[in-house]
């Protein structure tokens, strides 16, 4: 209930967004013992540690694999949805505003890099004299703040790409002391959302909504669509340690490409729960987790899948990831949930 329910919400909530914008994003999120209950958007690891973001700016760290959570210092109230580690200090969260966030010391404080006035400033001044471009770079600036950032790939601690909606797309190559537009408009010419990202070396591969499917051959320096197998909505994308490609999304749909996006084998997970994220826990080894908590696994680099049992009972999930002793840390609209494998 993560990408597709923000997705849905965001035209009737635009206006209430960006008149809430400038006190979301000059306060700091709200330090309380009830940052533990928050609806929480993603989680992943920092080295030994575990992070997980969600609503209102809320940040969670635990070092003891999920079982005790602290709260990070995190300068806006932005929902976050998307967080990702280069290592186990330095670190990207992006989320509603068109909030970038970036910590140095794995999670426990954070700094804002980019949020949505200054990336509509970026895309004004990217836009040159393209005449198209230059109206929706202005009809950004006019609308304010109100567009998020859906999906994050960390390629290093320098290198980072952003996605989010109305086709948003933005990289660092400095660490985050510059955020640049990505050259994302041809391919995506109806500013679709965009959902997922994911790099492979100097491809870089990009999800959204209706199927549609983006890659660069040249490390963001240009994109162009694929052809998609699909035309619903793609929630997100899982690039493998050997080379695989899987697109997910609505009502349990699932693609899997073994050349770079050229051809598509769809997985059958004999289930049509909407996924929202997946991992790979090791070479070979990858889950999918659906909405209602269950989980998918694959041995084979995600040839086929299997259910496995729900660990944490049914609850709205959003976001996955394994704790250094193996168990499932799954962030939800209850709060972080721990269970054994």
């Amino acid at each position: 209930m993560k990408r597709h329910v923000l997705a849905i919400a965001l035209a009737a909530c635009a206006a209430l967004a960006q008149a809430a914008a400038p006190a979301a994003l000059a306060e700091p999120a709200l330090v309380t013992p009830k940052a533990l209950g928050a609806a929480m958007l993603a989680v992943t690891r920092a080295g030994e540690r575990l992070v997980a973001v969600g609503e209102r700016g809320t940040v969670l760290w635990s070092d003891d694999g999920g079982t005790r959570w602290q709260q990070a210092k995190v300068p806006v109230q932005a929902a976050l949805t998307a967080v990702r580690f280069a290592d186990a200090r330095a670190g990207w969260a992006v989320g509603h505003l068109g909030v970038i966030l970036k910590t140095e010391d794995g999670g426990r404080s954070w700094a804002r890099q980019l949020d949505g006035v200054q990336a509509a400033a970026a895309l004004q001044a990217a836009a040159g004299a393209d005449d198209r471009a230059q109206r929706q770079a202005q009809r950004m600036v006019e609308e304010g703040p109100d567009k998020p950032f859906f999906d994050l790939e960390v390629i290093d601690a320098r290198h980072a790409v952003a996605v989010g909606a109305y086709g948003l797309a933005f990289a660092t190559s400095d660490g985050g002391a510059h955020w640049a537009p990505l050259p994302t408009a041809s391919a995506n010419p109806k500013s679709l959302h965009l959902y997922g990202v994911r790099v492979q070396g100097e491809r870089w591969f990009m999800a959204g909504e209706q199927g549609l499917l983006l890659h660069s051959t040249d490390g963001g320096a240009s994109f162009a669509p694929l052809a998609s197998p699909y035309k619903g909505s793609f929630f997100g994308l899982l690039a493998t340690r050997e080379g695989a490609l899987i697109a997910y999304g609505l009502r349990g749909s699932a693609w899997r490409s073994a050349d770079a996006g050229n051809s598509w084998d769809r997985i059958e997970l004999g289930s049509a729960v909407t996924l929202q994220a997946g991992i790979e826990r090791a070479p070979g080894q990858l889950v999918l987790l659906g909405q209602t908590g269950e989980l998918f696994a694959s041995q084979d680099d995600g040839r086929s899948f299997a259910s496995l049992k729900t660990p944490a009972g049914p609850l709205p999930a959003a976001g996955l990831a394994t704790a250094p002793d193996g168990a499932w840390v799954i962030a939800s609209l209850r709060g972080i949930r721990r269970a054994a494998p």
